[in-house]
């Protein structure tokens, strides 16, 4: 974003304030000095707070907000009107709206009804009207374009607020003083800039002065909304890229996980051959012949061995505790 130059504010005729009788003592810091009755504003403090304003601005356009710009004295209309339509922000350049901001939901019902009324001249429903009531409706119209026209796509509170001129503009910067509403605002010399967040001081009369910061101003909002549209451009690539990698790095881990999968089953197949050739059983040959030929017999006659053999361990050990009783007795 390119600042502005000294030689630039000078050639506007920034520097020029009103009559010294007119000053607000508030606006002291920003007067360089008084000449023939008239208060010079000092245009290095001017450049510096045009620059913050600027890069606030730039941010707030950036995320995406709205910026409401405010000037209804002649000099500012077209002016700002002109420059400000290009970066599509919402301006009010006639009288403004008493509750615009702090009733704002009666002002969107204004606004829906001048859609209601295009709607009705779209669907024919205009043409069943009477000569009377279409001519009362046009006037409707036109009066709701003229007063809220340059507001229609503001569907919901403005981020910002930027006004030319304070004084003139009292109602709009009470507003939004009231709901939070940071104000930007070119302060003259009879202003009061403590009532403004990011005061402009500058001659707010002259087309030309307007026209230099409200310039400056546009750049820096159409900036802000550029590197918008280009992170939303990245942002597809970014996540697909994001994407692949997320999947590279799953198959890493599911290799990972089957390599120690493998090892645990290894580690098992391993312990489950030891434990078997310890539970081996030396088969005697006669009753693994009569397996190999299918005779059952022996086997069953094996079993019940080894069964009762289970059995008469303990009843062996019961008789050798009773004999060793009975000898102590």
């Amino acid at each position: 974003m390119s600042k502005v130059t000294f030689e630039q504010l000078l050639d506007a005729g920034v520097h020029f304030g009103h009559l010294k009788r007119k000053w607000n003592p508030a606006m002291a810091p920003y007067i360089f000095m008084e000449k023939n009755g008239i208060h010079i504003i000092d245009l290095q403090k001017t450049a510096i707070k045009l620059d913050e304003a600027c890069q606030a601005l730039k941010q707030i356009a950036k995320s995406g907000r709205k910026i409401l710009f405010v000037a209804t004295k002649k000099q500012a209309k077209d002016i700002v009107a002109d420059k400000i339509k290009r970066v599509n922000m919402p301006f009010v350049t006639e009288r403004w709206p008493g509750g615009m901001l702090t009733n704002f939901p009666t002002i969107r019902k204004a606004v829906k009804k001048m859609a209601s009324i295009d709607k009705m001249a779209t669907d024919g429903t205009f043409d069943n009207l009477s000569k009377r009531e279409k001519l009362q409706v046009n006037r409707q119209r036109a009066k709701l374009e003229k007063n809220l026209g340059s507001i229609s796509d503001l569907t919901r509170l403005p981020a910002a607020l930027f006004v030319v001129d304070v004084t003139k503009e009292h109602i709009a910067v009470k507003e939004a003083r009231r709901l939070s509403i940071p104000v930007f605002a070119m302060v003259d010399t009879n202003s009061n800039p403590n009532i403004i967040d990011f005061p402009i001081p500058a001659n707010d009369d002259a087309s030309k002065s307007i026209s230099l910061i409200i310039e400056m101003i546009a750049a820096s909002i159409e900036e802000g909304l550029q590197e918008r549209k280009f992170e939303k451009d990245s942002e597809p690539a970014r996540d697909k890229k994001s994407r692949k990698g997320d999947v590279e790095d799953i198959d890493e881990e599911e290799i990972d996980e089957i390599e120690e999968t493998e090892e645990e089953v290894d580690e098992i197949e391993t312990g489950a051959e030891a434990r078997s050739d310890e539970a081996s059983l030396d088969v005697p040959d006669e009753i693994e012949g009569a397996i190999l030929d299918g005779d059952i017999e022996p086997v069953v006659d094996a079993a019940k061995k080894v069964k009762l053999a289970k059995k008469a361990a303990p009843a062996k050990k019961i008789a050798i505790k009773k004999v060793k009783k009975d000898d102590e007795a």
